[in-house]
């Protein structure tokens, strides 16, 4: 999966005519990261795929998968259950992305698991919203400068530039994660 991920972007990018270094630069990372990106050495962050969206002008769901549609979305509980659809971060936990075909999504839908000791302490912050709902574990979960403890069934939902991030308290909490992104073609247009 992290070799497919990077020789997509990759060959976004490569197709706009844009170099690493103009990208990294808009993303605010160094060209060196955005190469282990595209060589499939390192997996980044969500927030991080996020930024790299951003730059190239797509949704994050261009950049996880190549064949996209407008129609409806059926995820079974087999395909989440399959180990090889998750990506595992250099961050310390595993995410899976749920209907990454639909083109024109305006929320992005995630499973993460993150577990105890495992999960390197970074904030994360990027446009849009944010909904996390916790379906097993505990969690501690901050945003801005409130802290949240987090257990199964809690929600919490806010704007996504406010630096956040998650500890987990139990051995593994696993929660769902929903995002919206900017739309490229309205933010274009003002």
């Amino acid at each position: 999966m992290e070799m497919e991920l990077g020789k997509r972007i990759r060959f976004i990018r490569k197709e706009q005519k844009r170099t690493q270094h103009e990208i990294a630069e808009a993303c605010g990372f160094t060209k060196s990261m955005l190469s282990k990106i595209e060589s499939g050495s390192t997996m980044p962050a969500v927030a991080t795929l996020m930024k790299i969206a951003g730059a190239l002008g797509v949704k994050v769901s261009d950049l996880l998968e190549p064949d996209i549609s407008n129609g409806t979305v059926f995820t079974s509980a087999t395909e989440y259950n399959d180990v090889n659809k998750w990506i595992k971060t250099n961050k310390g936990y595993s995410f899976f992305a749920f209907a990454p075909g639909r083109r024109d999504k305006i929320m992005q839908p995630y499973l993460f698991v993150a577990e105890k000791g495992q999960v390197k302490s970074h904030v994360f912050s990027h446009e849009g919203q944010e909904f996390i709902y916790v379906l097993s574990g505990r969690m501690k979960y901050k945003v801005g400068n409130l802290e949240y403890e987090m257990n199964a069934g809690d929600g919490v939902y806010f704007n996504s530039l406010e630096e956040h991030l998650v500890i987990p308290l139990s051995s593994q909490v696993k929660y769902l994660a929903v995002f919206t992104e900017e739309d490229r073609k309205s933010a274009d247009s003002q």
